[in-house]
């Protein structure tokens, strides 16, 4: 019988709370699967899927679920040499070859060399042009052997995402804006088992409406492995448009971004969410210095502010962007809302004492309400 086998990586350090990682993979790999025909069973370490029909879509969608690290498509057969050597007897092999053998079951009668020779032989026997190579071959043949009775035997794996289950950390609010970095902020954040929800500004009529449809595409795109997000959409209009009437203009972004986050930070907080997720570089552009940086998170008083790609570089962004499908639509011309009103020269070092002295000028606490008061909230799914 064909099933897919299932490998999971730093859920074996979790010691006594393995089980809370495990459920939360079980789930996850479930409702990843949603809307598809399978069956999912765990055995010793593993997990296996079978009783599928669209063995495409199901490994597509298996690869994007957070905590596997590697899945092999296999024949499952009764842990028995008899069944292992009927299914080794119908391999054509033309080259070189190694059989690797995982005994996880300690019952089973031959040690792992003894079947890798037995079965190597069989090959041998059959494949006139076959021969075995130990360090370097051009195929290499597999059998899992485990507790629950089975045997399990393949040619390959792929690799899947990695990380922790998704879920299993909290959650967090993603700053979403359309550009190439916050999406990858978020799958990054994701990947450690963050729960996602999102948070863009939009500044209509400034921006188009074509801007906001492409930050709801990334968002959609982030679903494939997060099963869902929920995208908080606020007006930052009347917000610019004050800052820009009644503050020093190279303190705009600064302080664009000092009330982002204190409006993010409510957003959160409402949620039950337990962080703030940027896509903020080291010193990317000026809003993303460290003294930046600094300035901007100092109004944020009780959650912390992550920021995974802060020590990388455009061109690694770039990978993880194509990686995960959203760099095409980030790099789509709809300008967002941190382009309206830009400055031609924008403080690159500011002082949170000139910072505050500028916010002087507003009402923040209308600003921040008008805001809040705009948001739309669109539930997005796979």
């Amino acid at each position: 019988m064909k099933v897919i086998l299932l490998r999971v990586g730093e859920l074996f350090l979790k010691g006594e709370n393995r089980y809370i990682f495990e459920n939360a993979l079980y789930n996850n790999i479930r409702k990843s699967l949603e809307g598809l025909k399978f069956t999912l069973t765990k055995t010793q370490g593993r997990l296996v899927v079978g009783g599928f029909d669209d063995e495409e879509q199901v490994v597509e969608r298996l690869c994007k679920v957070f905590g596997l690290t590697s899945l092999s498509v296999a024949e499952e057969v009764d842990a028995d040499m008899g069944e292992i050597e009927k299914h080794f007897s119908t391999i054509k092999c033309d080259g070189s070859f190694k059989v690797n053998v995982t005994r996880g079951d300690k019952r089973f009668p031959l040690t792992s060399m003894q079947v890798a020779a037995e079965l190597g032989g069989i090959i041998l026997d059959n494949n006139k042009n076959a021969s075995v190579d130990l360090y370097n071959p051009e195929h290499v043949f597999m059998v899992d052997i485990r507790q629950n009775g089975k045997a399990y035997l393949f040619d390959k794996s792929i690799k899947c995402q990695g990380g922790l289950p998704l879920g299993t950390a909290g959650g967090a609010l993603l700053l979403l804006s359309g550009g190439i970095d916050s999406p990858v902020a978020g799958y990054l954040m994701a990947k450690r088992g963050l729960r996602l929800e999102a948070l863009h500004f939009h500044s209509y009529p400034y921006t188009s409406l074509e801007a906001k449809q492409k930050v709801e595409t990334l968002a959609k795109k982030l679903c494939e492995y997060t099963n869902e997000v929920k995208l908080h959409v606020v007006s930052f209009t009347k917000v610019q448009e004050e800052i820009h009437s009644k503050c020093a203009p190279e303190f705009m972004i600064t302080i664009m971004r000092r009330i982002m986050m204190r409006i993010a930070e409510i957003i959160a907080k409402r949620e039950g969410l337990g962080a703030i997720v940027t896509g903020e570089s080291l010193g990317q552009v000026a809003s993303q210095t460290m003294q930046s940086m600094t300035v901007t998170e100092n109004v944020v008083k009780t959650l912390p502010v992550f920021r995974p790609c802060i020590a990388m570089d455009k061109e690694e962004i770039v990978s993880v962007a194509k990686h995960i499908d959203t760099f095409e639509t980030s790099i789509l011309p709809y300008e967002d809302c941190c382009t309206v009103f830009l400055p031609k020269n924008p403080v690159i070092k500011p002082k949170l004492e000139r910072a505050e002295r500028e916010e002087r000028q507003l009402d923040l606490d209308a600003l921040i309400s008008l805001a809040l008061a705009s948001e739309e909230v669109v539930e997005i799914k796979r």
